[in-house]
């Protein structure tokens, strides 16, 4: 087999295009999933069942179904309706981008609660004890010691969700937009040549990762360092 690297030169516009839309699905997913899952969190670490349940039932359902099922009752299901086709909501539901950003933001809303709300569950107690012997409200409490420390102490995890994401992305080509994957299907289908093709996009996927990982590693160190052991 000779690997055709004329094909894949000539296409590098198309994959770095591909590239700005990947990060742009993840940039905005990521944020507006970590905007929904802080409330989230709160209410799984909830005492009362009435707060506690639902958003159990939401990130059980979420968590429970494929992504690429998700994404398609979205881009494709909601359609059936007529009210919805007649809704205000209908320019921007029947745009691929926006139930891409949305289906993805739904799912790692649910993984990310998940986390942050683990992460709430393991604070020290002795954090908890010395802000209430502050004299700390309940509200005080959570913004300067539970979910700073929590949002902290999750680093590792939510690394690992972010680059998931990453790799969820891959999706959105089969609802018409040309992400990386998108810029390899289009590179296939013109030249016929799937190794040239998908190989590219699997070392931008690759490159983009490794970017992801040190950029976690170094938050990690950064606000981490107080749980690294003590040097001798």
């Amino acid at each position: 087999m000779i690997f055709d690297y004329n094909v894949i030169w000539e296409s590098l516009p198309l994959y770095f295009g591909g590239v700005l839309v990947t990060l742009k699905l993840l940039a905005i997913s990521l944020a507006l999933g970590l905007a929904a899952a802080v409330p989230l969190a709160l209410m799984r670490v909830s005492k009362q069942p009435w707060v506690n349940l639902p958003a159990w039932l939401y990130t059980y359902v979420i968590r429970g179904t494929p992504m690429l099922v998700q994404l398609f009752l979205i881009y494709y299901g909601l359609a059936q309706f007529e009210w919805v086709r007649e809704s205000a909501l209908w320019p921007y539901l029947s745009n691929a981008t926006f139930c891409a950003c949305l289906a993805f933001a739904i799912n790692t809303s649910a993984y990310t609660a998940e986390i942050l709300a683990g992460s709430i569950k393991a604070t020290p107690h002795g954090e908890i004890e010395a802000a209430k012997a502050m004299g700390m409200s309940r509200a005080k409490l959570y913004r300067r010691i539970l979910l700073p420390s929590a949002l902290r102490r999750a680093l590792p995890q939510y690394s690992n969700e972010v680059i998931m994401m990453l790799h969820t992305t891959s999706l959105a080509s089969i609802v018409t937009l040309i992400d990386i994957t998108g810029a390899a299907r289009t590179v296939n289908s013109q030249y016929y040549l799937p190794f040239e093709a998908f190989i590219t996009a699997g070392l931008f996927y690759l490159c983009l990762t490794f970017i992801l990982v040190r950029l976690f590693k170094a938050a990690e160190r950064r606000y981490l360092a107080y749980l690294a052991p003590r040097k001798a």
